[in-house]
């Protein structure tokens, strides 16, 4: 074949290969099953435990619930507790127990024998608040509590103070006002800062079987040996194989994005539903992040399963490339400085950072987008070299 036919023949014997590798893949009922489970399913499964998550919490926030041991020594206490709405209840006996079985989700409040007589005597009574750190329930539920008996010490002191004719104003020298700089989409974001990590672990699983059985897979059936004798060259091969992943990769990644539009119906959670803003210019922005990804990882794992003389073999050497692509993304949660200038030179981590920002509301650069891109194109041809080296060896022996 001269230099000059080579490039059609190429485009042509890539183009019969993708054909037919996309028709073999979604045939395949493994492949049908990961489409539908991790895409189609995703999003509103997603969004539905996020929006039990934050129903939770509302309910926990809104339950103005007093777990008190020992509160008939303290009436006055109790009357200023229940001034406040809030309703007391008698704690278990054994509280601490309940409380480090996570079977109790509100701190406990230890009032002792000579709190009443302490406080009439001018004394300050000591009150013990009992809780237990890895019981996130109960955790929450005390800054509440504290708030609530500094409310109660600074009411006595007010009290003490104007029988003795000073104003109650000198115990606040200062007035703190809060300001909160977060946006709406920034609060949101706290809550679905995890939707890109499921996307990308969707885009990746999706991918894995496609890659596995169209390389490793067919050699192990015995199929891939007689397609290197055909006339289309070793890199058209390549080509339409890694086209066919990447497609199935791509709806992946389109059908996981688009199916957040209709699962925002089923949010219970009126807070969510107002924070989470996910239309059509975000469904874009993820995909014009994810798409590359889809592309560069579809390339990764057909490398990795090419040199595998078996479908088992490429799923335990795949685990590499799906351990890296979950643990990029975690580097965020371990860096307290916010975000650095190279997250988006690395694979999935760069992706996981721009979604984030997608959801945030923030405006994406064309650095940021050409980056990312960049970094796949490399990957991709690397890959796809490797792979094309490996069946031309292949087919001379």
């Amino acid at each position: 074949m001269t230099r000059r036919h080579l490039g059609p023949a190429v485009r042509s014997g890539a183009t019969a290969v993708f054909c037919k590798e996309l028709v073999d893949a979604l045939r395949d009922r493994r492949t049908l099953a990961t489409v539908l489970l991790s895409a189609v399913l995703m999003g509103p499964l997603v969004l539905l435990l996020l929006s039990s998550l934050v129903a939770t919490l509302e309910s926990q926030a809104e339950r103005r619930v007093v777990m008190v041991q020992g509160i008939e020594h303290a009436p006055t206490l109790r009357n200023f507790i229940e001034r406040q709405t809030f309703r007391i209840e008698t704690a278990p006996a054994d509280y601490e127990g309940h409380l480090r079985d996570a079977r109790l989700g509100d701190p406990v409040l230890v009032v002792g024998e000579d709190f009443e007589r302490r406080l009439a005597a001018g004394e300050a009574p000591e009150v013990l608040l009992v809780s237990d750190s890895s019981n996130r329930q109960a955790a929450a539920g005390v800054g509440r509590l504290a708030r609530l008996l500094d409310a109660f010490s600074r009411e006595r002191g007010t009290l003490l103070l104007a029988l003795r004719g000073v104003p109650g104003s000198l115990l606040q020298a200062i007035d703190v006002e809060e300001r909160d700089l977060a946006s709406t989409r920034s609060r949101a974001a706290q809550f679905t800062g995890l939707l890109p990590f499921f996307v990308i672990m969707a885009v990746l699983y999706g991918a894995l079987n496609a890659a596995l059985d169209t390389t490793a897979g067919e050699r192990e059936r015995g199929s891939l040996e007689p397609l290197l004798t055909n006339p289309a060259a070793p890199l058209a091969l390549v080509i339409g194989k890694w086209g066919a992943v990447a497609a199935v990769s791509m709806l992946i990644a389109l059908l996981s994005v688009l199916s957040f539009l209709p699962a925002q119906w089923l949010i219970r959670s009126e807070t969510l539903r107002s924070l989470f803003l996910f239309g059509p210019r975000e469904a874009l922005g993820f995909l014009l992040v994810l798409l590359p990804l889809a592309a560069s990882l579809s390339a990764a794992m057909m490398a990795v399963a090419i040199r595998c003389r078996s479908f088992k073999e490429a799923q335990a050497n795949s685990t590499g490339v799906i351990l890296a692509v979950s643990l990029l993304p975690l580097l965020t949660l371990f860096n307290q400085g916010g975000e650095k200038p190279w997250f988006v030179w690395l694979p999935a981590l760069a992706q996981h950072t721009l979604m984030n920002r997608v959801l945030r509301g923030d405006s994406l650069s064309a650095t940021d987008l050409l980056a990312p891109l960049a970094v796949a194109l490399l990957l991709t041809a690397l890959c796809l070299g490797y792979i094309a080296r490996r069946l031309r060896a292949a087919a001379v022996r």
